[in-house]
C-alpha cells in the first residue's frame, strides 16, 4: 500500500460510496433529531470558482459535524437560475438562456460533487424550473388571498443598462452598477410589498 495520498482514487471512491448509501440523504420521518442546513443558492452563470468552494465549504463542514452528532440533517442544493445573472451571462455567451443555464447547473453539480460537497441531491431545485415557477406564484397568491402582499411606490435603485432594480449591496461607492459599470438613478417605482411587519415580533421571539 503506499503511503502517498492519492485524492483521484481515494476521494472519487468514497464519494461514490456516499451516494450509493444515501449517507446524507435524510426523510421526512427520519427519527433523529431534525437540522437544517441552506447554503445560498448558487447562480448558474459560469464554472465554479474559489468562492464556490469557500462558500459551500462552510456548509459542508457544518452538515458533517452535525450528522457526527447524530441529527437528521436536511441540507438541499438547488440553482438560483431565474434572474438577471443567468441572462447576462447567455447574453455574453450569445446562447439560448435555457441551453446555457442548464449546461451552467451541469458543471456546478458536478464541481460541487468533485469537491465532496454533500447534499440531499433528490430534493435539488432550479427555480428556472416550470414545476418550481408554479409554487412560488401558488404561494405568493396564499399570502394575497390573505392580505399579507400589497402595491405601493417606493424609491428604487435603478441601472439603465441592465434595466433592472439594484439591490444598495450592488451599487459601487461611485454610484455605478457593479454589472454594467452604468450611473444608477434613483427612481420612485410601484411595487409589491410583503406585510412583514405585521409579523415582526414574532419573528424577534421565534429566533430563540
Amino acid at each position: 500500500m503506499s503511503d502517498l495520498y492519492d485524492p483521484q482514487s481515494i476521494e472519487a471512491r468514497w464519494q461514490q460510496y456516499w451516494r450509493d448509501e444515501g449517507t446524507y440523504e435524510v426523510d421526512n420521518d427520519d427519527p433523529r433529531p431534525p437540522f437544517y442546513v441552506l447554503s445560498m443558492y448558487p447562480y448558474p452563470s459560469g464554472p465554479a470558482h474559489m468562492g464556490h468552494v469557500r462558500n459551500y465549504t462552510m456548509g459542508d463542514l457544518l452538515v458533517r459535524y452535525r450528522t457526527m452528532r447524530g441529527d437528521g440533517v436536511l441540507s438541499p442544493i438547488g440553482f438560483d437560475s431565474f434572474g438577471l445573472p443567468a441572462e447576462n451571462a447567455a447574453i455574453q455567451t450569445g446562447t439560448h438562456p435555457r441551453i446555457n443555464t442548464d449546461a451552467n447547473i451541469e458543471a456546478l453539480s458536478a464541481s460541487l460533487r468533485r469537491i465532496g460537497a454533500v447534499y440531499d441531491w433528490r430534493r435539488m431545485v432550479s427555480s428556472h424550473d416550470p414545476g418550481y415557477i408554479r409554487w412560488t406564484q401558488w404561494i405568493f397568491l396564499r399570502f394575497y388571498e390573505a392580505g399579507l402582499v400589497y402595491r405601493g411606490e417606493a424609491p428604487v435603485n435603478w441601472c439603465p443598462g441592465c434595466q433592472t432594480v439594484l439591490a444598495n449591496e450592488q451599487v459601487l461607492p461611485d454610484g455605478t452598477c457593479e454589472r454594467s459599470g452604468d450611473l444608477v438613478e434613483r427612481r420612485n417605482m410601484e411595487q409589491w410589498f410583503y406585510r412583514i411587519t405585521t409579523y415582526a415580533q414574532e419573528l424577534l421571539d421565534d429566533l430563540d
